[in-house]
């Protein structure tokens, strides 16, 4: 064992049911051009420019996670295209790889993915997630007020440069529940990979309620009307820590991302950094840590510096709950409301 992989597993983070944390989600960006319903409040406060970590300080915090047991590290917003530098910091991150990154990933709406599909493919991105709520431009507009038709160049864009592609769909009841079939038979007219994911209580105004769910089951149903639906039982390749639930129609591969019916979180390795140093050890926590000073201090290369971020990240991340919910539990026995909650999805990415 040389001494980097003995510093990885002495100093690796782990909470308290024992799942290491393996994976990284930056959010270089609040801003996004989309107002997705499930993500965006109406009327956003964005994070003033001079309050964002800079791409530096962003690095540093990344080479100290890796040197700490993380392996991927996903790119968000909001929109991380629509922030000046990115795809430098997509090529940056590259040196960490000698350290034990393995993967560089990006979550986008493909809005601008056609101008810089290229230049991401060039500076090494390993893969992209990309949003698509609705094939249908009139119901897309509704949901986004942005126009398909980029998406869709942009989806092509990155096909043409060789960059794998994984497609995210947040389905509501009433809304785009009608988009399931149209979007399976486009995944596999397109050979690629679709995930539908269950709306979570994660949107900008907070209205969220369980009658907006379209289940796990309910999608399940309707594909059996046109393919055969064969279950992720009948097959082993699923990582134990993956958020997606692996199903097959006609053979090609589709996800179910159950949060609320299904829930993933016992296997969950994921943590997240906001644009501005929030550090949130689960997606639906209600409560980040702020790092930002600590984030900045650590460009000074003091070790120092390091021992005070890793105590503070070390107990934090310690303490994370179970998953959504126990953290449901939780707020209703402290009586707290789940509005108390000051981030939004469209602060932290997916």
């Amino acid at each position: 064992m040389n001494m980097m992989t003995e510093l990885k597993t002495e100093a690796q983070f782990v909470d308290q049911f024992g799942r290491s944390k393996r994976k990284l989600r930056i959010s270089v960006t609040d801003r996004c051009n989309f107002k997705c319903v499930y993500c965006m409040p109406e009327h956003p406060e964005w994070m003033k420019k001079h309050d964002l970590l800079s791409f530096e300080e962003l690095y540093q915090f990344c080479d100290f996670m890796v040197r700490r047991g993380i392996e991927s590290i996903r790119i968000t917003g909001g929109e991380p295209l629509m922030r000046q530098g990115v795809v430098h910091f997509v090529e940056q991150l590259q040196d960490l790889k000698k350290l034990g990154l393995k993967r560089i990933s990006m979550t986008t709406n493909a809005h601008y993915l056609k101008q810089y599909a290229t230049a991401l493919k060039q500076a090494g991105l390993d893969d992209l997630n990309i949003s698509l709520d609705s094939l249908d431009a009139d119901q897309f507009k509704q949901l986004t007020q942005k126009d398909l038709a980029p998406v869709l160049d942009g989806i092509r864009a990155a096909q043409d440069v060789g960059l794998p592609i994984k497609i995210n769909s947040v389905l509501m009841n009433g809304i785009n529940d009608d988009q399931i079939l149209p979007l399976a038979r486009w995944s596999v007219k397109q050979k690629i990979s679709l995930r539908f994911i269950e709306f979570m209580p994660l949107d900008g105004d907070r209205k969220w309620s369980s009658e907006h769910v379209v289940s796990e089951q309910q999608i399940l149903d309707i594909l059996a009307t046109e393919f055969e639906v064969s279950s992720q039982a009948n097959h082993s390749n699923q990582s134990n820590s993956d958020p997606a639930r692996q199903y097959f129609i006609d053979g090609h591969p589709i996800g179910m991302i159950s949060t609320i019916t299904h829930s993933f979180c016992g296997t969950c390795d994921r943590v997240r950094l906001t644009a501005q140093g929030e550090f949130y050890n689960c997606l639906f926590a209600p409560k980040g840590l702020n790092l930002k000073a600590e984030i900045k201090a650590l460009t000074s290369a003091t070790p120092l510096n390091e021992v005070s971020l890793h105590s503070a990240l070390l107990n934090y991340i310690w303490h994370k709950e179970h998953g959504f919910h126990a953290i449901e539990q939780l707020l209703k026995k402290q009586n707290m409301d789940k509005s108390s909650r000051k981030i939004s999805m469209h602060m932290i990415g997916g």
